[in-house]
């Protein structure tokens, strides 16, 4: 067993994800080990294996098996080049946008990976237009043209500066058009992609196995050979699995109250290391406009009234998470505080006023939907918290509800859910992305959300502008009307937590901008 208190305390001692590992010696890793895989667990385990149909957390995955034109090498916040070799826009309205590919660039089966293969990928996301799926993400794209064997060229309906975000998430990775079907989502539990590893096997809901991809040409350096994904249900069984040392690492899921007993580092827990960053996750409720009751605005805004977004922090998450009055969490531009200035503090008063206005004298009956097995376990508490909250004032009769993701999401695609929470993690660091996916009559929510003045006037006009600290003024607007509308009301925003076994580094460079984690850099070391 290695000794690290050179370079760090126990687990009480928490550090930014950048700055970590500053000032600590060079390793010397064990050959022995090194071949061994990295056992990963997460509670968030993939919807879907193929691109095309997900606009969610089976990106998790796709960023580590797939590849895409551009992605984000460590501390960049702006894509750079990864199956491309350079991407540039070629005119100054930002409606043409030009890649070159990289020389050599095969799919894990050994096909060639080139610009057929890019727009063929492009294409199909929007041929089979999944109902919540990424076509969303292509609203401005108009065509795609090879001009030749490496060269692929976007033509934009209008401009945006945002695109090149837009290529380097996952939802655009590149995949083998024999493989895959141009009108049709892949079957099977099969992967052949072009990223840094290749999918040995899988288990739906269980494990992923990762091998390293020898045909991988792009910006990323592996530093492991093998890493196997566990999926867990609960954070309680993803933790016991790290204190057993079944898994080495944990990245997304774990529950406040390991988080807390993590941080204290005694007893079992001292030979393990807790990372903490910020971060801009939200998690928010969403109004079906079909439902009668959820349908109608001051319902809307009796609830907006209502919500204590201090106590769900503090009572439920224990104080690691952060109470969020915007849909633009804080620390991008474009952040407001929009909520709290419309609404204030919680009040029932306020909330009866609202409903007496509109004629509703009788208690409303809502059902708030949640799912079981994907924002970690407090998810149940925390709904049973905002039910207490709705129904002291006296104002609401509440009903809960749940169902595991795969089938939660199915119901909020077809509009069966009147209320129901759903999480966000970026497709990229940008306040365009924490607007743009929940509007108009596509959106990531599956439900549609007319808002033309969004859509049509303020979101074209801020992607003009290449320097994104210029459109501060286009979302703030933004966010008034999603405010008035009531909508969606965002909850609290998160930290980003990775819990590791000491003979485990690597973990605070490995996550990406959107907080993906980027496997590779994953890594054991023996000694300092």
């Amino acid at each position: 067993m290695f000794k690290r208190n050179r370079c760090l305390r126990r687990v009480a001692a928490i550090a930014s994800l950048s700055t970590l590992m500053a000032g600590c010696g060079i390793l010397s890793p064990d050959d022995s080990e090194e071949d061994e895989p990295i056992a990963v667990g997460t509670t968030s385990a993939p919807s879907t294996l193929d691109p095309a149909a997900s606009w969610d957390s089976s990106w998790e995955l796709f960023r580590n098996v797939y590849q895409t034109l551009l992605s984000y090498p460590n501390a960049a916040t702006t894509p750079r080049p990864d199956a491309a070799k350079e991407c540039a826009f070629t005119d100054d309205s930002h409606q043409v946008y030009r890649c070159e590919l990289r020389k050599g660039l095969t799919f894990s089966d050994g096909d060639p990976l080139d610009a057929r293969a890019v727009k063929h990928s492009i294409d199909r996301i929007r041929k089979i237009d999944v109902n919540g799926g990424p076509a969303g993400l292509l609203g401005s794209l108009r065509q795609v043209e090879t001009p030749s064997e490496r060269e692929v060229v976007f033509h934009l309906d209008e401009p945006d500066a945002t695109f090149p975000f837009v290529l380097a998430t996952p939802a655009m990775s590149i995949v083998d058009p024999d493989a895959y079907p141009a009108d049709a989502l892949r079957e099977g539990d099969s992967v052949v992609g072009s990223g840094p590893y290749t999918l040995r096997s899988y288990a739906d809901g269980e494990r992923a196995e990762l091998v390293r991809n020898d045909r991988y040409r792009g910006f990323a350096e592996p530093r492991n050979e093998a890493v196997t994904i566990e999926y867990f249900d609960t954070s309680d069984a993803m933790v016991e699995a790290l204190r057993a040392g079944r898994v080495q690492v944990t990245y997304r899921g774990l529950a406040a109250d390991d988080i807390i007993a993590l941080q204290g580092g005694t007893g079992k827990d001292e030979d393990l290391q807790l990372i903490e960053g910020s971060g801009t996750d939200i998690s928010y409720l969403v109004f079906n406009p079909e439902d009668p009751w959820a349908g109608r605005r001051p319902v809307r805004q009796a609830v907006a009234h209502l919500i204590d977004r201090a106590a769900l922090a503090h009572t439920v998450y224990q104080d690691t998470v952060d109470p969020l009055y915007s849909m633009v969490p804080n620390g991008l531009t474009g952040h407001t505080t929009g909520f709290f200035d419309e609404y204030g503090d919680p009040s029932a008063a306020k909330a009866r006023q609202v409903l007496t206005r509109a004629g509703i004298t009788e208690p409303v009956p809502l059902t708030l939907w949640y799912t079981t097995d994907r924002y970690g376990s407090e998810t149940a508490r925390q709904f049973t918290e905002i039910k207490r909250q709705l129904e002291d004032s006296g104002l609401f009769t509440v009903t809960l509800e749940s169902r595991p993701w795969k089938t939660y999401v199915t119901g909020y695609q077809k509009g069966e859910y009147p209320v129901f929470g759903r999480g966000w993690s970026p497709d990229f660091p940008d306040a365009d992305n924490f607007i743009a996916p929940f509007v108009g009559e596509q959106n990531a929510l599956g439900t549609p959300y007319p808002a033309d003045r969004i859509t049509d006037e303020l979101l074209p006009r801020s992607r003009r502008e290449t320097d994104r600290a210029g459109v501060v003024e286009e979302f703030e607007e933004a966010q008034r009307i999603l405010v008035a509308d009531a909508r969606l009301l965002p909850l609290w925003q998160g930290r980003q937590y990775v819990a590791t076994s000491e003979d485990i580094s690597g973990a605070e460079r490995a996550l990406d901008p959107s907080t993906i984690m980027m496997m590779w850099e994953l890594h054991r070391k023996t000694s300092w």
